[in-house]
């Protein structure tokens, strides 16, 4: 996909968010997370992630069903990660039922420690914040 191309395509995504999405988006934008600014649809070499904060390295990705053991978001994720990048994906119905559990692990992700919730949402290790 071209460059232009994939602009567009991030456009029309940013447009098409899933229910999920517009709900994680809700506690993402406008620095609501410690003042960390993430970006929606964000084009990275050959992919658009779904959600980056540019300044932690950090990129956030919400999948339904048709990720289950894909072969290529294991490319995907290996490819990010190359680029500096530390890949947090939750599951849809993780963040509707359990939004509170994915803010804290995002949280935890950007190197701030949110009061101890219980979470069902899952997560990975990788790089933190850097201090400034």
């Amino acid at each position: 996909m071209r460059q232009g191309q994939k602009r567009d395509r991030a456009r029309e995504l940013r447009r098409d968010m899933t229910l999920a999405e517009r709900r994680l988006w809700s506690i993402l934008c406008r620095r609501q997370l410690e003042g960390f600014r993430f970006r929606r649809q964000v084009p990275i070499g050959p992919y658009i992630a779904d959600f980056t904060c540019l300044e932690a390295g950090l990129i956030i990705e919400v999948d339904g069903g048709q990720h289950m053991d894909a072969a290529s978001d294991r490319t995907r994720d290996c490819f990010l990660q190359c680029e500096g990048f530390h890949v947090l994906r939750f599951w849809n119905n993780e963040v509707m039922a359990n939004l509170d559990g994915v803010r804290a692990l995002i949280l935890r992700r950007l190197g701030h420690s949110p009061p101890s919730q219980p979470s069902s949402a899952r997560g990975g290790r990788g790089r933190s914040r850097r201090p400034t």
